[in-house]
């Protein structure tokens, strides 16, 4: 795992670009680590977590836009108490 400060960064942002490893960005003034970033190419999780909740998640005739409607009227009936 490489190690790259956040000015070292801004000054060659192509790094991010042509990183083979996993490189963690640090913050020398707090002197701790601020982020981990990971190649894209190599060692994906994004295909081994897509579909893991799908089964949960039960069919419904509705649009998503029914759908989020309805979590936005939900949301604020918790946060102001209302009721239809």
């Amino acid at each position: 795992m490489q190690k790259i400060s956040i000015g070292d960064l801004q000054k060659n942002i192509s790094v991010l670009t042509k990183i083979d490893d996993s490189l963690t960005i640090v913050d020398k003034r707090k002197n701790r680590a601020v982020a981990v970033v990971y190649p894209i190419k190599q060692n994906s999780v994004v295909k081994s977590l897509a579909g893991k909740y799908k089964n949960r998640i039960g069919k419904t005739d509705k649009s998503l836009q029914e759908i989020k409607e309805q979590a936005l009227k939900e949301a604020l009936g918790q946060k102001y108490g209302l009721s239809d």
